[in-house]
């Protein structure tokens, strides 16, 4: 993490990081970022951040991006991704379950610096604790970024990164959520990677979308 972390004022650690980032992510932007759908350029452009480039993104947090930090990935990080995602070579099903680990891998590696280490599965407005948690804005923005520099590192050999996906129906108390999505390419199915229905350090709910879609 760069030495915004150690700024304790919530505010101006805000300030800090966004300017921080903006600059880093930027820079990053200029000098050749993956294309993205239009769907996954609204997740960035609506809340007024960089997709992730290189080896840099935006974590957000807060609920709705309101928090937010700059994350650059060291060598040693690019290290511990690439075992984890080479554990997932055999199959698809294999690399599914090598991506909930990077997920996990990614809740450790911020949680100490942001305070989302005390962050618990399903948080909204209701928890009262924005400041230590993710909402699925948050956790969508968040687990696509990650795969979309796992994809940018050559790490995906069956999937690629697909539109988030929504749900939400009130004629039957459905709950609105979001959440990042995995793209198979020799079927075609759409997985989703749901960070958000779990807590600290738990691997997210990998499924397939038209599962995903009927729960709540």
């Amino acid at each position: 993490m760069t030495s915004t972390d150690r700024i304790h004022s919530p505010v101006r650690r805000a300030v800090v990081a966004m300017s921080f980032g903006l600059a880093a992510l930027g820079a990053a932007a200029s000098a050749g970022a993956a294309e993205v759908s239009p769907a996954i350029a609204q997740l960035y452009t609506s809340v007024s951040i960089f997709p992730p480039s290189g080896n840099a993104m935006t974590v957000c947090y807060g609920f709705v991006c309101r928090r937010r930090q700059a994350l650059e990935f060291g060598p040693g990080d690019r290290r511990a991704l690439s075992q984890i995602l080479g554990s997932g070579r055999g199959s698809a099903a294999a690399e599914r379950a090598a991506v909930q680990k990077a997920v996990v891998w990614f809740d450790r590696r911020v949680g100490p610096v942001l305070g989302t280490d005390k962050r618990v599965a399903r948080a909204d407005f209701r928890s009262g604790a924005d400041k230590s948690n993710f909402d699925c804005w948050d956790t969508t923005r968040n687990t696509t970024s990650l795969l979309l520099l796992l994809q940018g590192w050559g790490l995906l050999k069956y999937h690629t990164v697909g539109d988030p996906h929504y749900r939400g129906n009130v004629l039957v108390l459905q709950t609105p959520h979001n959440t990042a999505v995995l793209l198979e390419r020799a079927t075609g199915v759409e997985w989703v990677v749901d960070m958000w229905t779990r807590g600290y350090a738990q691997a997210p709910e990998v499924m397939p979308v038209g599962q995903w879609v009927k729960q709540d």
